[in-house]
């Protein structure tokens, strides 16, 4: 009666929506609890996914599970807990991307003290011998005290030594900066253990074994195999292996899809396989196992086989392939991923091999994922599915096309290739490449894919990507490929994702808004590439139109633009150089107006930023020096200073300053006017 009155009250509590406490019962008379129909979590630390195996949990380990206490968790609070996890790392890489600049201008600033160093001991030697100069005049009027007994010093000296102690207490200041700039580091490298592990914890919760749905798939094959008079055995390997929720509801209509599809159209009658010498009662397997963040999950019949002369004359008659045409067995295979393809001769209830394949395809490619194909006529067919192991987090490969960056999975590229700019444009007219380890495979320019126009630089490899789709290998070019990093998938929406291509999105740690891409969706979506159109002028590859002749592309082989940077702040010229060079641009570096005027001699840049306040030669003269000279006059100028007065800015442009920019100004005007420029010198 005490076990029934305290069943009741926890049926009310739970009817109720309220909390209620289970009081610890002696372990001979605890019933195992029915899982909630909420996500259950476990209070207990989380194991590891199992891996893929028959291996039942031994009885003490089983007894423990049973006594375990588990708390009712929606699955929406877990999504949100998992995203805010992942948002503390992106707050955490903005941080560090802060560090890294800080400690970057503190390397500097230690290069500007050390040249303060030197300067000063050559001004102490200037004031030195003023000082021996004054001495020797000042001797015959105080004639008390020699040189040698008493010194005396000059307001210059007084003014040295102030500001050497001044360089050294800025020294010291540094120092305890990046003393404090490394133990900040630290802390961070702690806390980044520490949320990670957190994030790993919360996305272990999402985790739900592949059994949970072994069910609907013994249902749908007991199904099939009534209504087609079929004797199925079906035989699911590793269903405790866990893989992220969101994932498995998505593929468990396209997993009883292809279980569907292998009992009616795959397995033989058994009449069929008698004759075969086969049993009666055909296998269907499916294995589930974890390599790494990925799930590998294979579905395999020993029936006839794919009829690769039933799929050619489908499509032939759908008009897929040509009459030409010699298709291998592997592209005859990838067919039945057409959408609309069906080998079926009657339209029926039940799925014809190839029917809808195109809906598992388009599935597996959302995730990122891969399907293969190998089938053996007479001994069955297997389909081998790669799926990401989590959706919360991955691994990405940065690519940048046309000054943009996506993130392309991590898990569908093999390798990268740095190719010479001529190679990569005549592979990319005849769309094929020769790839280390694939040989040929399909080539497509990136920025093409994304309906944008593509500049190949001469002088600058080109980076191209293999990427693996199944048994299937192709290549993108891009304008730069960056390392593995792992980012937080956010969801881009409904209105987003139904355009081909796009898995989801990401923040960076600079707070950059990336789209994650799968190109392989964009290849097949793609048509045929045209011819190539060269040219050698200097324009950018955010400039390039695509030319008006039909079949050609917007791909130009080009001179990267050669920008000249004129300013005595080493500090100015290396930040100015680094952002032209992430914009494509070849830049090169002048110390002051007599330094610009020497390289000015043997190189003609396409466009000059200079300052106005420099040592030996100041902005001003410079200008004159340019536009008096014939060979530089054309020469387009962008005077950048801190002096903003109307005086400096009219007198700049009565020299003849295409533009005048004070400090601090923004980037992209920058960009926007160097563009701007170069663009009219081709005209021209």
């Amino acid at each position: 009666l005490a076990r029934y009155d305290l069943a009741m009250t926890l049926y009310d509590g739970l009817q109720q929506g309220k909390s209620v406490e289970l009081p610890a019962l002696p372990a001979a008379q605890a019933a195992p609890a029915a899982a909630p129909a909420a996500a259950a979590v476990e209070a207990a630390p989380v194991a590891a996914p199992a891996q893929a195996g028959h291996a039942e949990p031994a009885p003490a380990a089983a007894e423990a599970t049973a006594t375990q206490s588990f708390v009712r968790v929606r699955a929406d609070v877990l999504d949100k807990l998992v995203d805010q996890a992942g948002e503390v790392l992106i707050a955490r890489s903005r941080v560090e991307n802060h560090t890294a600049v800080v400690k970057a201008s503190l390397a500097d600033l230690n290069e500007n003290i050390h040249r303060l160093r030197t300067q000063m001991r050559d001004l102490e030697i200037q004031a030195e011998a003023q000082i021996q100069a004054r001495s020797e005049k000042l001797s015959s009027e105080s004639a008390s005290f020699d040189p040698l007994e008493f010194d005396r010093f000059t307001r210059l000296q007084e003014l040295t030594r102030m500001i050497a102690e001044s360089i050294e207490d800025v020294a010291t200041i540094q120092a305890s900066m990046y003393k404090g700039l490394q133990t900040s580091e630290s802390d961070l490298s702690s806390q980044y253990r520490l949320t990670r592990e957190l994030q790993q914890q919360l996305m272990r919760v999402r985790l739900v074994p592949f059994a949970s749905i072994a069910e609907r798939i013994y249902r749908v094959a007991r199904q099939a195999g009534k209504e087609t008079g079929k004797r199925v055995n079906v035989d699911i390997r590793g269903g405790r292996t866990e893989l992220d929720r969101v994932v498995l509801e998505r593929m468990a209509g396209p997993f009883e899809h292809m279980v569907r599809n292998s009992i009616v159209h795959g397995i033989e009658a058994p009449a069929a396989r008698r004759a075969a010498g086969k049993p009666e009662t055909g296998e269907l397997r499916m294995e589930i196992r974890q390599e790494g963040n990925e799930i590998l999950i294979s579905i395999a019949d020993d029936g006839a086989g794919l009829d690769l002369e039933r799929i050619r004359a489908r499509g032939l008659a759908s008009g897929l392939l040509r009459a030409d045409q010699n298709p291998s067995d592997r592209e005859l295979m990838d067919l039945i991923f057409a959408p609309g393809f069906s080998t079926a001769s009657e339209l029926t209830e039940l799925a014809g091999r190839g029917v809808g394949m195109d809906v598992v395809r388009s599935e597996m490619s959302a995730f990122g994922g891969r399907i293969a194909i190998n089938s053996e006529a007479g001994r069955g067919t297997r389909f081998t599915l790669n799926l990401p192991l989590t959706l919360a987090v991955t691994q990405v490969v940065l690519a940048t096309v046309g000054g943009r960056r996506y993130a392309i999975p991590a898990g569908m590229v093999e390798h990268v290739r740095r190719v010479r700019p001529e190679d990569v444009a005549e592979a990319i007219a005849a769309g094929m490449i020769d790839m280390p380890g694939a040989g040929e495979v399909a080539l497509r320019a990136m920025a093409q894919l994304l309906g944008e126009d593509m500049t190949l630089h001469q002088g600058r490899q080109v980076p191209v990507v293999l990427l693996r789709s199944g048994d299937d290998r192709m290549a993108v070019a891009a304008d730069e490929v960056s390392t593995n990093q792992e980012v937080v998938v956010k969801n881009v929406g409904p209105q987003v994702s139904r355009l081909a291509g796009i898995i989801g999105a990401t923040i960076l740690g600079n707070g950059e808004i990336v789209l994650i891409l799968n190109p392989v969706q964009l290849i097949v979506r793609a048509p045929e590439p045209p011819r190539l159109s060269h040219t050698t002028t200097a324009v950018p590859k955010e400039e390039v139109r695509a030319p008006d002749t039909e079949g050609e592309t917007g791909v130009t082989l080009a001179a990267a633009p050669l920008v000249m940077v004129v300013d005595d702040s080493l500090t100015v010229r290396r930040v100015t150089q680094r952002l032209l060079e992430r914009s494509g641009y070849e830049v090169m570096l002048a110390k002051d107006g007599v330094d610009a005027l020497r390289q000015l001699q043997d190189v003609r840049p396409d466009v000059m930023l200079v300052d106005i306040e420099m040592p030996r030669m100041d902005g001003f003269d410079l200008t004159r020096h340019v536009r008096g000279t014939e060979l530089t006059r054309s020469i387009p100028i962008v005077m950048i200073t801190s002096r903003t007065a109307d005086k400096h800015r009219r007198m700049a442009m009565e020299l003849g300053v295409n533009a005048y920019l004070g400090k601090p100004y923004q980037d992209d005007e920058l960009l926007a006017l160097i563009r701007s420029y170069v663009k009219e010198r081709v005209l021209e």
